[in-house]
């Protein structure tokens, strides 16, 4: 797999609702900080975003997607003149259900979406390097983006037997489909694992350790991967990632490590070796400097549910 689907693979969903929303008239709905990543898509009409810390709102019009990863508190409104107002507790049942909520009488703006709640260190790896709005606004990314929002608001407007199953899967399908169209966009200007994927030759050295991640990598097989001489890579990957090249490899290593000590029958001799490692004490102390506990206590925990 490419490193965008390695990671995605590994995000543990601990839970996810999905809704919509069919605003009529004048509005400004005010949301409250959230956990984990909501993933919005206007199906008709327009409004501005407004998100807290983030001095310009975002004008959104039919066919827009933003993420909002940050977990900050937003609002959604008609006009830039509204005075906001909380989203009352009553509209979230419905929503939390697959349903649309409609306020005065709807027919002005319609968005739909979802909220997905992450656990995991792997989720911090996404996360963290996210910005806190990623918006979906070219015509040839909403033209990628429409069979699944159409396709999910079909379900949410006919329901049909398996329909919740499979709105739930086309809400994750768009959050997956907008991470990728806003990688290929070409980010610039950011530090951590999320930029690095737009900077090819970058991606080319992560792609390599995350196909053979039990392979003896030195720093310069890395930077011959990236078709770069040692010194040069060195620079660029620690300026870009924000850690050095075998600091990412370490904390890789140890996130397979980690999800096949809880989902895997392996012995620990067995992950070692297959993770490169010449002895159980080395993988053991790498483990220990990342998770803070040995492979053992880490497999015992998880496994009791701690």
């Amino acid at each position: 797999m490419d490193p965008l689907s390695d990671v995605l693979s590994f995000l543990k969903l601990r839970s996810y609702t999905f809704g919509g929303f069919d605003m009529g008239g004048a509005f400004s709905m005010q949301f409250p900080a959230h956990e984990g990543i909501k993933c919005y898509a206007v199906v008709s009409g327009q409004g501005w975003l407004f998100v807290d810390g983030v001095p310009d709102p975002v004008s959104l019009t039919a066919g827009d997607c933003s993420l909002l990863p940050s977990g900050r508190s937003f609002r959604f409104s008609s006009d830039l003149s509204v005075t906001p107002t909380d989203v009352p507790k009553t509209l979230w049942e419905p929503w939390r259900n697959g349903g649309i909520v409609t306020t005065k009488g709807g027919g002005d703006c319609l968005i739909v979406g979802g909220h997905f709640l992450l656990s995991g260190a792997h989720a911090d790896i996404l996360l963290r390097t996210l910005p806190p709005i990623v918006h979906i606004r070219k015509e040839s990314d909403k033209a990628a983006m429409r069979w699944s929002l159409e396709r999910m608001m079909l379900e949410l407007r006919e329901p049909q037997p398996g329909g919740f199953l499979l709105a739930e899967t086309l809400a994750y399908l768009m959050l997956v489909q907008a991470l990728r169209l806003h990688l290929a966009q070409g980010l610039q200007g950011g530090v951590g694992w999320f930029f690095a994927l737009a900077d090819k030759r970058i991606s080319r050295a992560i792609s390599a350790m995350h196909d053979a991640p039990g392979r003896h990598w030195t720093l310069q097989k890395l930077a011959e991967q990236a078709g770069m001489s040692r010194s040069p890579f060195a620079q660029r990957f620690k300026q870009t990632v924000g850690v050095s090249a075998m600091e990412y490899l370490t904390s890789w290593r140890m996130l397979l490590a980690a999800d096949r000590l809880t989902t895997s029958r392996d012995s620990i001799s067995e992950i070692s070796a297959s993770l490169g490692y010449q002895s159980e004490s080395a993988f053991g102390a790498a483990f220990k400097r990342v998770n803070d506990c040995s492979p053992r206590q880490y497999g015992r925990e998880r496994n009791r549910g701690v």
